[in-house]
């Protein structure tokens, strides 16, 4: 296999204005067939598995093939702290890699999350970008995909099950009942451990490989895990905001014999099975990862695994196809790689390391990787740096900061942006003071951004309602503040057209950066100092523990899990704890309320405040305006 290569006629969209709705604009486009978006890829049919017309797997088999390459350069997309509508982020990742693709003549895959349906359907909408500047079919890139949250969905809940399931038998039998069971005798009355039964042996310091050898101690130690049913952290899921799910009992049936308990369901994107597919490097990687994650102690103290339920090996049956990028592409014909979708609070909020992987050896040398970081760089780019490209080794020359004149203002003392109201009229007049003051936001994410390294382009998206005097307010702030390059962007109104000078502007800073990747802190800090570390870069003064936090980061760092990353769960609105301090507050203290883990995904995860996450539906959810065109059969009012 050779690296990519764009084919001479991509389509060049016809736009029209007033922006036309996302759904209307991307039904609008009759997509190519995606085996030819693979061909121009260099990708041969063995190279993926289709999934209808628009849609591929691609397999990691290309991984192998490419294993000598060099890689393209590899840049990541941010933003200030943004309102909640949402400041444009995926729409400038698809437009900056529809600009470079489509106009600049660049070898380009743009890499992103798959979208949760729980916003799709409830205040968000989907996540496939916006006006001309959008992954297609925008239906489908939104809804059901190829399956991987489902397959999430499915290994998440199948692990549930095991859990209370096994507590259920242990308080019913004795050990030597649940040992029979467990390795139950053949035909010849011989009996065997199943291959995931050595992990659990291996870990309790076992030898033994014949059933019959084990004495009544180690029998006692292999077969009763005594799970300590109030340590138990890992929940349902299903992938629909539902509050009435947060909170549930379980066990009320007659034949569950009295085995109630309290637990919840959380929304499938904040499964830690999706970051393990986010953040693993390979199959057997998953394996190890899938076998390793922790739901709760044993009434002594001790971790338990989804090995020790042994249902490892079966998660991993119900995630091989999921580990595969699904290829799709923009309204220009350029290719995109969608992958993983965790969230960007409690996990790390990036597409997964393989996507990116496969994506970078494909380009070659000169080639562009776009990829998107959640939420405000004090997280998702955060995240990227210290989690993600710890685990795949892989360095960014760039990373941009998308800024809106509407989340500035915000910043800068504006009214509430609230969600499903109209705007105040100070977001639809030129303030050019109220910009200016708010571009402290922007000035400190610039800031904390190019510490690691890379060279920080900002992306102003603009919007009709801006005027010259506020967009070159804030190019000139975020040159100020030592961006490499800040540019005014049209993407939205006009596709790859809007974005060629960001394409240039990138260009430039991938090929001029001069430093090498810095993480924010060494992970052989212990947990605390690597939390106030972090603590640090939001302009905090101090951190501030509960009892329960002290409790559980001294039993982590017993257990062994003091030298993983940290995942911090904060608000996205605010650099604080506190979602109302807009702008760039500083000197306060950050509480940290808990701290989780997710060891098989492989970070420790503060939670500052309270997190919710199982998201509510509001008064007016998205799906009003969902229908289906019987005529037709294409989908309409996605947004």
């Amino acid at each position: 296999m050779s690296s990519l290569t764009i084919g001479p006629k991509l389509r060049k969209l016809h736009v029209v204005s007033p922006v036309p709705s996302d759904i209307d604009i991307a039904n609008s486009v009759e997509p190519v067939h995606i085996s030819q978006i693979a061909k121009n890829l260099n990708l041969s049919p063995n190279h993926y598995d289709l999934y209808g017309k628009y849609k591929a797997k691609v397999l990691l088999s290309v991984l192998d093939e490419l294993q000598g390459s060099k890689d393209g350069y590899y840049v990541v997309v941010g933003g200030i702290t943004p309102t909640p509508l949402g400041e444009g982020k995926s729409t400038t990742t698809v437009g900056l890699c529809q600009a470079l693709g489509a106009f600049l003549d660049k070898k380009v895959v743009s890499c992103l999350r798959q979208p949760s349906q729980g916003p799709t359907f409830g205040i968000k909408g989907g996540a496939a970008g916006g006006g001309y500047s959008q992954v297609i079919p925008m239906d489908e890139f939104n809804l059901h995909l190829t399956g991987d949250i489902h397959a999430i969905t499915a290994a998440n809940n199948l692990l549930a099950a095991a859990i209370d399931t096994r507590i259920f038998h242990e308080s019913t039998q004795s050990d030597k009942a649940l040992f029979n069971r467990l390795c139950p005798p053949n035909k010849e009355g011989k009996r065997s451990f199943s291959d995931v039964m050595f992990r659990r042996l291996i870990k309790l310091g076992i030898s033994k490989t014949n059933p019959d050898d084990l004495t009544p101690e180690e029998i006692n130690k292999f077969a009763r895990l005594d799970i300590d049913p109030d340590s138990i952290t890992w929940r349902r899921v299903m992938d629909i905001n539902d509050r009435f799910l947060r909170k549930i009992t379980i066990g009320q049936g007659p034949d569950e014999k009295g085995m109630v308990r309290e637990t919840g369901f959380d929304i499938s994107v904040a499964s830690e099975i999706m970051a393990v597919l986010a953040l693993t490097t390979s199959l057997a990687d998953m394996r190890e990862r899938l076998g390793k994650m922790v739901i709760g102690n044993s009434r002594s103290g001790d971790p338990i695994t989804a090995d020790d339920l042994g249902v490892g090996g079966a998660l991993t049956v119900l995630m091989k196809d999921a580990i595969n990028p699904t290829l799709m592409q923009t309204l220009e014909e350029t290719p995109v790689l969608v992958h993983a979708g965790p969230f960007a609070n409690i996990a790390h909020g990036n597409s997964s390391i393989l996507a990116d992987k496969i994506a970078l050896k494909l380009v070659g040398p000169g080639g562009f990787v776009v990829t998107e970081a959640g939420f405000g760089a004090d997280i998702g780019a955060e995240k990227f740096m210290n989690i993600k490209c710890r685990y795949s080794g892989l360095t960014p020359q760039c990373a941009i900061i998308v800024a809106t004149i509407r989340a500035l203002k915000m910043h800068g003392g504006g009214p509430a942006v609230v969600a499903g109201k109209p705007l105040d009229h100070a977001y639809l007049t030129e303030n050019v003071a109220l910009v200016e003051a708010g571009c402290v936001n922007m000035t400190r994410h610039i800031s904390n951004t190019k510490s690691y390294g890379v060279n920080v382009v900002v992306a102003i998206n603009k919007f009709s309602t801006d005027t010259e005097a506020e967009l070159n307010a804030v190019r000139s702030a975020a040159l100020a503040a030592g961006a490499y390059d800040a540019v005014i962007c049209t993407h939205h109104a006009h596709g790859g057209k809007g974005a060629v000078d960001l394409g240039i502007a990138v260009q430039k800073a991938c090929e001029n950066v001069s430093l090498p990747l810095k993480f924010l802190y060494p992970l052989d800090l212990s947990i605390k100092e690597k939390i106030e570390a972090i603590a640090k870069s939001y302009g905090a003064s101090g951190v501030e523990y509960s009892e329960q936090a002290e409790k559980q980061i001294e039993m982590y760092s017993k257990q062994g899990f003091s030298g993983l990353p940290i995942c911090m769960a904060k608000t996205q609105y605010s650099f604080s704890d506190n979602a109302a301090a807009k702008g760039a507050p500083s000197g306060f203290v950050l509480p940290i309320r808990d701290v989780r883990a997710s060891i098989g995904a492989g970070f420790i995860y503060p939670l500052v405040g309270t997190m919710s996450t199982m998201p509510g539906l509001p008064t007016r959810p998205c799906f009003y305006d969902i229908d289906l065109d019987t005529t037709t059969g294409k989908v309409i009012g996605l947004s």
